[in-house]
């Protein structure tokens, strides 16, 4: 395994394990899986663990899978503040005091602000008293380091660094998002004032993997190196010294294996201009067919209607990235095959959703571009026969 340093010297892992996309049963964690992931993401070296107030069952899982193998002091454990859940002091306390005990820790290495979105954002929370508090959560050891996780655009992301004595943050980033997001003008923004810089979305929520038109396949299978599609792109960021730790949200034993091999190869400057020119070529052609750039986050969720945004705009963007019936298909089985459809066409344009996703997608909008692409004639009748079969 690979290390970069922090702020302060401690040597973090160049991969990081974003505990979000932990396997799921049910609705639950599945905790016998993420523990025998998460314990050989250890054994391997990986030391730098991401979770969030927010990520349902995440907290928790983690907790119970470092506590029954004895391995806190062997990981540093990243997780976030949901700012735009706290109205007051009390509510700072009452959360961060929830995320210790989820966490069953005293302390947490690596503190975020979640999804800090700009500077008038952060001067509500100084009103509220959030510089004392940090500084008192400091003092006592229950928080190591500060930080933020930032989803939006360059030039406001460099006033946030600007703004507090942070001492590390985190971005999107990824060969597709070079020069949107934060993007290579914030990392070297954060870079030159000293702060250590994570990663998340390195592969745009796995769509740099399975959401591939075939024009993109066809580039990699016929480059000279080669490599997976998930290997370049980790690769891609690695080459970058900015660059200190890349989240990938394994879960898979696959996933983790492979990530772990390609951490512990990597160096920094291996990236040659062919390389760098190749990848260009797979961004061409990914944009060339890409309708919402959705990375599957959940945010927007739970929508008041029982919408599934993220399903339907991964089957969406299949239709023109893959095939055009296997994205119907998907659609169809996410949508109908239940008890409460989960269909675009329940949209009613509430907005809810449009405010939490980090990607700033118009999503009411583009819900009926995809309602028009994907529930058809045959969908409707398939729909309405489905319906009457859950029934019974």
């Amino acid at each position: 395994m690979n290390y970069r340093k922090d702020k302060y010297g401690n040597q973090l892992s160049i991969l990081g394990f974003g505990c979000m996309r932990f396997q799921n049963n049910m609705g639950k964690v599945d905790l016998a899986k993420a523990e025998k992931q998460v314990m050989t993401a250890i054994e391997s070296g990986v030391n730098y663990f991401d979770t969030a107030y927010i990520y349902p069952g995440n907290e928790s899982a983690l907790g119970e899978i470092l506590e029954k193998n004895n391995a806190r002091d062997k990981v540093y454990i990243a997780t976030k503040l949901p700012h735009y859940l706290i109205k007051s002091r009390d509510a700072l306390d009452r959360l961060f005091n929830e995320e210790l005990k989820r966490l069953r820790t005293d302390h947490v290495d690596y503190y975020l602000m979640h999804m800090l979105t700009d500077t008038a954002t952060w001067e509500r929370l100084k009103g509220l008293g959030i510089e004392q508090w940090i500084a008192d959560k400091k003092k006592s050891g229950a928080i190591r380091q500060i930080g933020f996780s930032y989803h939006g655009n360059s030039d406001m992301f460099c006033k946030l660094v600007d703004a507090y004595d942070w001492e590390f943050c985190m971005i999107q980033y990824n060969y597709m998002d070079e020069n949107t997001q934060a993007g290579r003008k914030g990392l070297n923004y954060a870079h030159s004032k000293g702060l250590p810089v994570m990663i998340m979305e390195p592969l745009r929520g796995g769509k740099l993997v399975n959401l591939l038109p075939e024009d993109a396949k066809r580039i990699f299978n016929e480059y000279k190196i080669k490599r997976t599609p998930a290997q370049w792109a980790f690769r891609w960021l690695w080459n970058q010294p900015e660059v200190t730790v890349v989240l990938s949200g394994m879960n898979s034993d696959e996933m983790v294996e492979d990530n772990i091999k390609t951490a512990s190869e990597v160096q920094v400057g291996e990236f040659t201009q062919d390389d760098e020119a190749m990848l260009r070529q797979v961004a061409n052609a990914i944009n060339s067919k890409m309708k919402v750039g959705c990375t599957g986050c959940g945010y927007c969720m739970p929508c008041p209607k029982n919408v599934d945004i993220p399903g339907t705009f991964s089957a969406y963007n299949r239709v023109f990235a893959e095939n055009k019936l296997r994205a119907l298909k998907e659609y169809f089985m996410c949508t109908t095959l239940r008890t409460n459809s989960t269909a675009a066409s329940n949209c009613v344009g509430c907005g809810k959703c449009e405010k939490h996703c980090p990607q700033n997608i118009e999503i009411r909008k583009q819900l009926k571009n995809a309602q028009k692409e994907l529930e058809g004639p045959i969908y409707k009748i398939a729909r309405k026969a489905a319906s009457w079969f859950v029934k019974f």
